[in-house]
């Protein structure tokens, strides 16, 4: 059998100290708690929030900045692309008039140089027809002069 005493013992220790015992622990651990959490807060956790703003502020003010440049490249590229098309167009106009202003050139010069060759042509036509009167002018009295001979031969002879 179980001593009375043994029992009065049990009943004291299960009366102190139970689980919803609402002494003088609880508020207690309350207060500390409060105080680990204030003291956590003020060592800990406010430096490190203040980093993460700090690294947020500096990634919005990245990220505006990026987005600035961006949008200043793409003005530079919109703007780049425009000067290269004028120049394109610029350049095919300066090739068209230089391929024009060389044709024009060549029907000139090849003109000139047909009239040039007419013109030797000419000359070259009127030195042969002097030539060939002078050749004529020169067979005629050669003739003339033949044919006398022949003629005194002949008549000589007779």
């Amino acid at each position: 059998m179980i001593h009375p005493v043994f029992l009065l013992a049990a009943e004291v220790t299960e009366k102190s100290g139970g689980l919803f015992d609402f002494d003088a622990t609880l508020p207690l651990m309350a207060i500390q708690f409060l105080l680990l959490v204030a003291i956590l807060n003020s060592t800990f956790f406010q430096p490190l929030l203040q980093t993460i703003d700090s690294r947020n502020d500096y990634i919005r003010t990245t990220n505006n900045e990026a987005k600035e440049r961006l949008a200043k490249a793409q003005q530079l590229a919109l703007e780049y692309e425009r000067e290269t098309a004028e120049t394109r167009k610029l350049a095919q106009e300066m090739i068209l008039t230089a391929q024009a202003e060389a044709t024009k050139l060549k029907a000139e010069t090849i003109a000139k140089a047909m009239a040039e060759a007419e013109a030797r042509i000419a000359q070259a036509k009127a030195e042969l027809e002097q030539q060939k009167a002078q050749a004529r002018a020169q067979l005629a009295g050669e003739v003339s002069n033949l044919s006398r001979q022949i003629l005194e031969r002949l008549v000589g002879t007779v």
